[in-house]
């Protein structure tokens, strides 16, 4: 008997719209569990309490990148979250802000606007996720 793991997903995105379309896209194409938070106190306090498999986030959610180098620190230094991949998504990245992204522990970084039917296959495809 084949058991299949439901995946865990945190999405950090701070407007309501994105976030609740983003969420119903993922656990209706790929059956994952998908969390949300507003905000970073939110995502951490997530982070303490649930298991994450990876944690998605809306760059243009943090008002600059001192705020996403915070929380990217601060998974980095907990033993629970130090492994979980992250992936950024976002509407512009330069190649030194990815190369800076890299640095932080970010996985990739997935441009905006993303088809909503097919990010559920790019997070897999990133993290070599069987469908």
């Amino acid at each position: 008997m084949l058991i299949v793991k439901t995946r865990r997903i945190l999405l950090i995105e701070n407007k309501n719209a994105i976030r609740e379309v983003t969420q119903l896209c993922l656990e209706t194409g790929e059956g994952w569990e998908v969390m949300t938070a507003a905000s970073r106190q939110e995502a951490i306090a997530k982070t303490k309490t649930q298991k994450v498999d990876v944690i998605l986030v809306d760059l243009d959610t943090f008002a600059s990148d001192r705020d996403l180098s915070t929380i990217l620190h601060q998974l980095e230094n907990n033993p629970v979250t130090q492994n979980i991949p992250v992936i950024l998504l976002t509407t512009t990245v330069s190649s030194q802000e990815l190369e800076q992204f890299t640095k932080l522990g970010v996985r990739t970084v997935i441009a905006k606007p993303f088809d909503l039917m097919t990010l559920a296959s790019q997070v897999s495809a990133v993290l070599g996720w069987n469908r």
